[in-house]
């Protein structure tokens, strides 16, 4: 598979637009709610900074989701689904979103994820996720790993 990344999104991985509410003295940036039909429970909320050009990935964990956001800066996101029972088996999928496009991402799990910043200056991203980090939860891979039929230049 070359590094075409397909227009569908991955299954299990969903977007929600969020709000920015703006005024002279600053902004409201929406994440998520208990009451959003999304939500499914609380574990940990933790905020990973990248500095501009920087890339961290493979990343993917076994059993918990996540909600993403990225409330300052923007960043590119791409997902590589290596289920063997999934419909999208073998598809990457590129998100780039932040303040520019304020959304947010769940993630499931066992799908594999790397990011940039693609901004002028670092982001930010918010990681809400459905239980508290555990090591043995997750897994990583290199950046230039050949599992992954992505490349990052």
């Amino acid at each position: 598979m070359d590094q075409k990344l397909k227009d569908n999104l991955i299954v299990g991985i969903e977007t929600f637009p969020l709000k920015i509410i703006r005024d002279e003295r600053g902004a409201v940036m929406h994440m998520i709610r208990s009451s959003d039909p999304y939500f499914e429970k609380f574990g940990e909320l933790y905020f990973s900074l990248i500095n501009p050009g920087q890339v961290k990935g493979w990343k993917k964990h076994k059993e918990i989701y996540q909600y993403m956001v990225v409330p300052e800066g923007m960043v590119q996101i791409v997902f590589y689904d290596d289920r063997d029972n999934s419909q999208t088996k073998g598809l990457l999928k590129c998100v780039e979103f932040g303040v520019a496009n304020y959304l947010l991402l769940k993630v499931p799990p066992n799908v594999w994820y790397s990011f940039k910043a693609v901004s002028k200056t670092h982001a930010l991203i918010a990681n809400c996720t459905t239980a508290p980090h555990d090591p043995k939860e997750s897994e990583t891979l290199p950046l230039e790993t050949s599992s992954i039929p992505f490349r990052w230049h």
